[in-house]
């Protein structure tokens, strides 16, 4: 398939822009920079350059494949409406650009869209508040009902490999720079996290096979606790665990702090036997220790 691709050059896309070509596809991937655009032509994509403001560009991209991967966001959290809309525009002209044609669509969501069940999240459950990036999901399923073969895979919060480890390297940037750490009350909320390569695996798995309107979960870990998380920091940096009030909490997780208590557990067991994806690479705890035993990281950390 040719298969056209918006965050090729990312953290988690410049893994499905590997995966796919090695099953023998080829990918067409967005580049805002000349930059990007080497670096997709390094991994033996094709570039074509616009940003996520070139609707256009995209249209006719998407148009022009046998099916697309949506990953790029802006991530721009200081204006995070504004973010969201580029999304729901860009879901939009992609979406349009497929009606009709039985292409596959593959949106990114993330678990975080359903939170604080009091159980495991699984794939048949939706927010009731469709705002934000639950918006963007809801809007890119939408689809499948106009003749596109559109699926949305919801990315665990704490995507990982050995050099990076999603919130994990964001509260241990907070322990490195502010000498402390710890959690809110006793730190039992958990989030689920999946390693990128399994992530990316899923993404072309939804893409080949994935059913018109299904989300699929990318959870290779149901749920690690925050607890946990921080005490790998703090046996890292040598520091002691703190027990935050809710006011400490605010002031040292700063916009962060809602996130920090949030209890995200995800189930992917549907995933895993609708489309025969199994997670094998490392766990998430695993890969912050690997990573933080090296000094160097740490300092970097600080800066």
């Amino acid at each position: 398939m040719k298969i056209f691709i918006t965050g090729g050059t990312g953290f988690i896309g410049t893994e499905v822009v590997k995966e796919a070509i090695a099953r023998g596809h080829e990918v067409v991937g967005l580049a805002r920079s000349d930059k990007s655009a080497a670096l997709l032509q390094g991994l033996g994509a094709t570039a074509v350059h616009g940003s996520l403001d070139d609707l256009e560009v995209i249209s006719n991209a998407a148009k022009a494949s046998d099916g697309v991967i949506h990953l790029a966001f802006t991530n721009d959290f200081s204006d995070f409406d504004g973010a969201v809309q580029k999304d729901i525009n860009v879901i939009t002209t992609i979406g349009e650009a497929l009606i009709g044609s039985d292409k596959p669509f593959v949106n990114t969501s993330g678990t975080l869209t359903v939170q604080n069940l009091g159980r495991p999240a699984t794939e048949q459950d939706f927010s009731e508040d469709q705002t934000g990036r639950a918006q963007s999901e809801a809007l890119s399923l939408s689809f499948a009902k106009q003749g596109v073969r559109a699926t949305a895979v919801r990315l665990a919060p704490t995507v990982h490999d050995v050099g990076r480890q999603g919130f994990g390297t964001i509260f241990a940037q907070m322990a490195a720079r502010q000498g402390k750490t710890g959690y809110v009350a006793q730190g039992t909320n958990v989030w689920p996290s999946v390693h990128r390569k399994d992530a990316a695996k899923l993404f072309v798995d939804a893409l080949e096979t994935g059913t018109a309107g299904q989300v699929y979960n990318a959870v290779a870990e149901e749920g690690v606790s925050f607890k946990a998380i921080i005490q790998v920091i703090a046996d890292a940096m040598h520091l002691p665990v703190n027990h935050f009030t809710d006011d400490e909490a605010d002031t040292y997780f700063g916009w962060f702090a809602q996130t920090a208590t949030t209890d995200d557990p995800t189930s992917s067991v549907w995933t895993q036997q609708a489309l025969d994806w199994h997670p094998i690479e490392t766990d998430l705890l695993s890969d912050m220790r690997t990573f933080l035993a090296n000094p160097d990281n740490i300092a970097q950390l600080k800066k």
